[in-house]
Order: structure tokens, then C-alpha cells, then sequence
């Protein structure tokens, strides 16, 4: 299990754009990003193989970012992990928080084809250990 890529965007509702390495910040998120704050979803995650699935359907023009996660992952299906269970990233640490979110109105992938990954594949963390992420860092989980 790794890290593919990072995603950060200073204003909510666009894409995000890759980054090598992120600092993230405890009990905030990844500096610098929209979506971080003290709340329950500082860090959002979604799989390489999330993003392949909507490949297939036939949408075109899918790369990292484009789904608003910041960090994407390979290796495991992070929506079978348990709301609690702790992820070991780079140099920090992260607890799952929630498992999917209701769909953004008017989301583009769902307008193109009628469905999207994020409300039910994607996953949100806090941060409890801050540090650096660097792209192909391992990814562990802590029981």
C-alpha cells in the first residue's frame, strides 16, 4: 500500500493539483489546502483503483486530484477500512473519520455518467500525528 500522489487546492469545489510532498498538520490537514480545518474531514483519500473503475465506464480525461482527494493511494480498498482505524503515511498519522460523503451537486463525473466513486469509495482522516508526505511513501495500518 502507497501513496500515488498528493492533491492540494487553495479554494473548494476545483480540482486539485499534484504536489511531490505535503505537510500536514495536526489537527488541520494538509497546509495549504481548502478542505483543511479542525473539523472531521481534514484529509480526504480515494484509490488508484476507484479512479480505473470510472475509467472503464468511459470517462475520459480522469487523472489524481480530479476527484478532490488529497491523497491518492494504491494497494487496498480503503472503503472497507472501519471509521477509527489508524493509517500510517510518511512521517504522520491519520484516524478515519468517515466513509463517503454525499455527492457535490451538479458533480461533473455524475452528470457525464450517472455515477461517481467519491460518496462511496473515497474516505476522510484527521491528522493526530503531523509530518511530510512524500509520493510512493508506504502506507500502514494501525490496529
Amino acid at each position: 500500500m502507497k501513496v500515488i500522489a498528493i492533491n492540494i487546492s487553495e479554494k473548494k469545489g476545483v480540482p486539485k493539483q499534484s504536489i511531490e510532498e505535503g505537510n500536514f498538520i495536526l489537527d488541520h490537514g494538509l497546509e495549504g489546502d481548502a478542505h483543511a480545518g479542525n473539523w472531521h474531514r481534514q484529509v480526504s483519500l480515494l484509490g488508484i483503483e476507484s479512479i480505473n473503475k470510472m475509467k472503464k465506464l468511459g470517462v475520459e480525461g480522469l487523472c489524481t486530484g480530479k476527484f478532490a482527494e488529497n491523497i491518492t493511494t494504491e494497494g487496498f480498498k480503503l472503503w472497507e477500512l472501519p471509521v477509527g482505524t489508524r493509517l500510517e503515511i510518511g512521517d504522520t498519522l491519520h484516524e478515519v473519520t468517515q466513509i463517503g460523503k454525499e455527492c457535490h451537486t451538479g458533480c461533473a463525473i455524475f452528470q457525464q455518467i450517472g455515477d461517481c466513486v467519491m460518496p462511496k469509495e473515497g474516505i476522510f482522516t484527521k491528522v493526530v500525528k503531523g509530518g511530510k508526505v512524500i509520493v510512493n511513501d508506504k502506507i500502514c495500518i494501525k490496529l
